[in-house]
């Protein structure tokens, strides 16, 4: 596989997301040093070493588990020599391009064209140890005019680079649900990519909870017109934890819509969120209507949370485009107002929090998914108040 420059780079480097390199060769992107735009949030010393190459990957930390699958979709691993491999997700960071070339085999969710199982498709990969450095690939290929939800659940404990592809075929409609809930000692960086056909639609639902550090960039790419994405987010960080979220929407047809939205929280000492939302319009994309906003609450002292929205648009010809971040402290007049209809405080601060996930958590049409990652978020509460 072979370098792709999408424009002609700057000597300074990229001067648009349009120009930024994509390559499946490690050997195409630099040493990261922090300096660099798109890591200078990254605490790249705690990442055990997964931006180098001189290491071999750790066999047997990955285990995949799935629940009895509907008729029409299919689950299995495949080598190297697969069509589909690398066909959606050209890498465009290091890491990236190293979990491209280090992963042993990948994981493929087929799902057939027309098949609309009633059930959710639900799969879970479990870490053995975060020891050693382990490289993971998932494909999802969602054919013509299916409809499914798919729930993709991380847990255990690893140090992992992994690639997420998602192709949505013409007129498809897919609920992705993913889930990273890693022990406290898991180090993850991921790029999940999804492409979108003809008058298809995904709804994208991302949670995360666990990890001492985990790192996420999804990425949306359209090839026709009609094409929608609504990407939604949930993350709460405890004390000492890195999350990271990126986006990149590239709207490159016309007549697309995206919505972006995330939500998080954080508490205690040396919590530390990032959400750093880019969407691209090209002189192309005429009709694009998009919209991103994030918001964070700041329950305690200590918490730091960076928000950097970024609109590129290289065309007048817009249905609409406008984003918008807001990050503040815990509201004392909303605390104040429940506490004086007789509310205990740490009740009170409950019902906020609550209220503050509710719409994302409702999202997930999975209930036990739904109920269980509310039961999580109040026993976090809960210690914080003890």
């Amino acid at each position: 596989m072979t370098t792709e420059a999408f424009a002609p780079t700057a000597p300074g480097g990229p001067q648009t997301k349009a120009q930024t390199l994509r390559s499946y060769d490690v050997r195409d992107f630099p040493a990261l040093t922090g300096l660099e735009e798109e890591w200078r949030f990254t605490p790249l010393k705690r990442l055990r070493g997964l931006a180098d190459d001189g290491f071999t990957p750790t066999d047997g930390q990955l285990r995949y588990e799935v629940d009895a699958l509907p008729d029409g979709v299919t689950f299995g691993g495949v080598h190297e020599g697969d069509a589909r491999i690398g066909s959606v997700l050209t890498p465009f960071d290091r890491i990236s391009a190293l979990a491209h070339g280090r992963a042993a085999e990948a994981v493929v969710v087929a799902v057939a064209p027309e098949t609309r199982p009633a059930a959710p498709v639900s799969v879970r990969l479990v870490g053995q140890g975060a020891d050693g450095a382990s490289f993971g690939h998932t494909f999802v290929d969602v054919g013509r005019f299916a409809e499914v939800t798919l729930v993709l659940e991380q847990t255990g404990s690893v140090t992992l680079a992994d690639n997420v592809e998602v192709a949505v075929a013409e007129g498809a409609r897919l609920t992705l649900v993913t889930v990273a809930d890693w022990a406290s000692d898991s180090v993850q960086a991921q790029h999940l990519k999804i492409r979108l056909g003809r008058d298809a639609k995904v709804t994208h639902v991302q949670v995360t909870l666990g990890g001492e550090l985990v790192r996420q960039y999804t990425s949306v790419e359209y090839t026709g017109r009609g094409g929608e994405a609504e990407l939604y987010g949930l993350y709460f960080a405890g004390a000492g934890q890195h999350l990271e979220h990126r986006q990149l929407v590239d709207h490159s047809v016309p007549d697309c819509r995206s919505y972006v939205g995330y939500r998080g929280a954080l508490q205690g000492a040396s919590a530390h969120t990032v959400w750093v939302g880019d969407v691209l319009i090209r002189a192309a994309a005429t009709g694009t209507d998009t919209y991103e906003i994030n918001r964070n609450l700041v329950l305690t002292e200590g918490a730091r949370a960076d928000s950097v929205p970024n609109l590129e648009i290289e065309t007048g010809e817009v249905a609409g485009a406008g984003h918008a971040s807001t990050t503040g402290r815990f509201d004392d007049e909303q605390l104040f107002y429940l506490m004086a209809r007789g509310i205990p405080e740490d009740q009170a601060r409950k019902l906020v929090v609550r209220g503050f996930f509710a719409e994302l958590l409702n999202r997930i049409p999975v209930e036990a998914l739904r109920d269980r990652l509310g039961e999580q978020i109040e026993v976090r509460l809960s210690k914080a108040a003890a």
